[in-house]
């Protein structure tokens, strides 16, 4: 995937795969495709996690190619369209029309300042603080979902410039279970879980 870190790409390791969709070929989708991983992350809200980021797998495949999710032909299609394609059954969210907003809204921003190439939000920053910056001009991406995104790239695929744990707050702090940053495999997934759940009762 394109968001490793240089030092990782340098030594030839393998790109991390991800467990948050719980479903293998959705999460096979979100660690080889930057503009994915945006797509479930700003769906990941009045729903599900693993179902939130099943999502841009569903989109994938209704576009017609499940190996990726392309930005540019996304914020080109017609907003009808797109709207029906966010409603097929199983609906990509629990609110296909204003979500399937958001995703279109989220890829011409993708395709008008970054040419299309999701992971060059991120490659290059220079300071963890730069990268909230961009993140939170995303349409659809407020304070805390910017620090919870930026807490998955540092924490799960290395992307970690400086002063990226303080940039993502609370969920940057190493070895908690508050979000989907935190989510590798089944278990810390119920222990997130367990821990928003707590937090609600509050």
């Amino acid at each position: 995937m394109a968001a490793r870190s240089s030092a990782a790409s340098a030594a030839n390791v393998p790109p991390p795969v991800l467990c948050i969709a719980q479903d293998p070929e959705a999460d096979a989708l979100l660690s080889r495709d930057p503009f994915a991983l945006l797509v479930g992350m700003l769906l990941d809200q009045q729903m599900q996690m693993e179902r939130a980021f099943v999502g841009p797998y569903r989109l994938a495949v209704r576009l017609g190619d499940p190996t990726r999710l392309d930005p540019v032909r996304i914020a080109a299609m017609d907003p009808i369209e797109f709207d029906a394609i966010m409603r097929e059954v199983p609906a990509v969210h629990r609110f296909p029309g204003s979500m399937g907003g958001r995703v279109q809204a989220l890829a011409a921003c993708i395709a008008s300042d970054y040419d299309g190439d999701a992971a060059s939000l991120w490659i290059g920053a220079k300071s963890g603080q730069a990268l909230l910056d961009r993140l939170l001009a995303l349409p659809g991406y407020g304070e805390q979902k910017s620090r919870i995104f930026l807490a998955l790239l540092g924490k799960q695929l290395g992307v970690q410039p400086r002063g990226w744990r303080t940039a993502a707050g609370a969920y940057g702090t190493k070895g908690s279970r508050r979000s989907v940053a935190d989510v590798i495999d089944k278990g810390t997934l119920a222990e997130v879980r367990a821990f928003k759940q707590a937090a609600k009762s509050r």
